[in-house]
């Protein structure tokens, strides 16, 4: 398990690692701040629809190991986000919170983007094994979080792109909307045939 939970850290960090690289090398484009932002947040919902995918993908096959590997792909999703969040705040923002908060209140996709990500923030902060035992059962409904979040890094998403581009966010949409009702399927009520 340690080796495939490397292999995975090695994979979720490439992104990054090509993004930092590509930023230093000026291969990232004509603007390279865009860029940063676009495939950070990206990225991020790729790993938070990936999150979503675990618990089907254990039932389906049968794998018990993946849900191990949930948290830590959990985590890269937090990771990108915030730093999608960074990039916006101290390259376009130049963290001065005023003008963040006009941003904001002109564009409103940001006040979403960020909704999302401070859904986020608990989970990223309780995924330890400390934060587990000290929560219970509780961790688990805290953990739900995760859904109000990918609808909102959706809506983040849909709300920016071009009318043209819409394949990617459609198929992310499409999934999330798969393992939602998978999950609401799951959790329904059995109702017993007493006739």
């Amino acid at each position: 398990m340690r080796l495939i939970r490397l292999g995975l850290f090695l994979v979720c960090a490439m992104p990054a690692v090509m993004l930092v690289a590509g930023l230093f090398l000026g291969n990232l484009g004509v603007n390279p701040i865009e860029t940063l932002l676009n495939q950070s947040g990206v990225w991020a919902l790729r790993f938070l629809v990936l999150t979503l995918a675990v618990t089907p993908l254990r039932w389906l096959t049968g794998a018990v190991w993946v849900v191990r590997l949930r948290r830590q792909i959990g985590l890269w999703a937090f990771f990108y986000a915030a730093g999608h969040f960074t990039v916006y705040a101290l390259f376009e923002q130049s963290l001065v919170l005023a003008t963040i908060l006009a941003d904001i209140a002109d564009r409103p996709f940001i006040l979403v983007g960020m909704s999302a990500l401070l859904l986020m923030l608990p989970l990223a902060l309780t995924s330890t094994q400390g934060w587990i035992r000290r929560l219970g059962r509780n961790w688990k409904r805290l953990h739900w979080l995760v859904y109000p979040a990918a609808v909102l890094g959706l809506v983040h998403f849909f709300w920016i792109i071009r009318a043209n581009r819409w394949t990617e966010p459609l198929i992310y949409a499409g999934l999330v909307a798969v393992f939602l009702a998978w999950r609401a399927w799951r959790r329904r009520p059995v109702i017993e045939d007493r006739d």
